[in-house]
């Protein structure tokens, strides 16, 4: 156990190299060319057998064989953010890793290296899966559908994420981690005509107005006291001058949920309140979904394993328990859903505490000396476990 944070360490600077190299290449969504360029060539250079699913820009790394068998998973899509950091190795194509995926996918091509060193004595088959689409909630769900979990059949599963503004050497677990997503666009058809005669037209601003109104109070008025969510409509767009009254309105927005059956029940009253409360101002709706991913739930067991491998290993680490629960959303929770699964925070705050921001700030920054631990974590983690799970 001790060999592996050894050779985490030494591993360092080349994976601050790697790392400062996915950084200055940013790519959004499921297609990330350069980033799986990068990715596969670094494999190639460890002798490790992989899949690329072009069509979602994922790359599948395997190492040992037969049962059981476990999964890694890091993200390694970007944001469409400029970058403001005050850093040498800056992002310049408008694009920015601004929530760490490029450390992420760094601590697993670190923890890859490890066990291609000790192939020999994994108990079993470590899969690695370098992941796109997170932040649209499509990569990991069309990294599934293709088959990541199958043959051989994924037993337990393992994720971790970096935070910016969370002291390193803490980490953060959570039976609910993270929550439910479901992302919404409503339209709103009206009529447009002249700004001077409103009486002509049927106005979608006006409707879109108390469509927003409306949704609030389901927050308000249609959900229990110490039931938890969060409705958010965070872009509402019409019209382009201001004497025209426009022929639509467009409001985009969040639902965040924890609990099955509050997410269902507000869906259904967005469902039915939204086009009930534009009809009433004489316009017509449609609703779209966005993206709908669950909850990130953890297993009891696998989150005990993953303590125990932090705590012997890396007993300087502050581990606190419980303390993973926000409403952020993560698409782990599709892996989750399917494979006893655990998901820990890491700390990696710079050491002046002044610059730390939020995720997704375009200022963000990550202390680089959570590299080494996180790869070592990854390592350890699935090769005790395969250990450890012995049939």
């Amino acid at each position: 156990m001790s060999d592996f944070v050894k050779e985490a360490y030494e591993l360092e600077e080349q994976l601050v190299s790697w790392r400062r190299d996915l950084h200055q290449i940013p790519e959004v969504g499921t297609y990330l060319p350069k980033t799986v360029a990068y990715i596969k060539e670094r494999l190639e250079e460890m002798e490790i057998s992989y899949t690329v699913y072009e069509d979602i820009s994922c790359v599948f790394g395997i190492l040992g064989q037969g049962e059981p068998c476990f999964l890694l998973r890091a993200d390694m899509d970007a944001l469409k953010v400029v970058e403001e950091a005050d850093v040498e190795f800056k992002s310049t194509n408008g694009c920015m890793h601004g929530c760490g995926h490029d450390m992420h996918a760094t601590m697993l091509l670190g923890a890859a290296k490890i066990l291609k060193k000790h192939e020999d004595e994994l108990k079993g088959t470590v899969k690695l899966l370098f992941q796109s689409g997170e932040e649209n909630f499509q990569g990991a769900k069309a990294a599934v559908e293709a088959g990541i979990l199958e043959k051989p059949e994924v037993d337990a599963a393992f994720a971790a994420h970096v935070i910016g503004s969370l002291p390193t050497g803490v980490i953060l677990t959570g039976k609910e981690a993270m929550s439910a997503v479901y992302g919404f666009k409503i339209t709103i058809k009206g009529k447009g005509g002249h700004g001077s005669m409103p009486e002509q037209t049927v106005d979608p601003i006006n409707a879109g107005v108390q469509v927003y109104l409306a949704l609030q109070a389901l927050i308000a008025r249609e959900k229990g006291g110490t039931e938890e969510a969060v409705l958010t409509v965070g872009q509402f767009s019409a019209g382009d001058v201001a004497n025209v009254i426009p022929e639509r309105a467009v409001l985009q927005g969040t639902l965040r949920t924890f609990n099955r059956d509050v997410r269902k029940r507000i869906i259904e009253r967005i469902n039915e309140m939204v086009p009930a409360v534009a009809a009433a101002y004489r316009c017509d709706t449609e609703i779209e979904v966005i993206n709908d991913c669950p909850s990130v739930i953890t297993d009891d067991a696998v989150t005990a394993h993953v303590d125990r491998v932090i705590k012997s290993s890396l007993p300087d680490m502050k581990v606190i328990g419980g303390a993973a629960h926000g409403m952020g959303s993560e698409d782990f929770a599709q892996i989750t859903e399917c494979v006893p699964s655990a998901y820990y925070m890491m700390g990696a705050g710079v050491a002046d505490e002044s610059k730390w921001v939020g995720q997704h700030n375009p200022k963000v920054m990550f202390n680089e000396d959570v590299l080494p631990a996180g790869a070592a974590i990854y390592a350890q983690v699935a090769a005790q476990w395969l250990e450890d799970n012995q049939n």
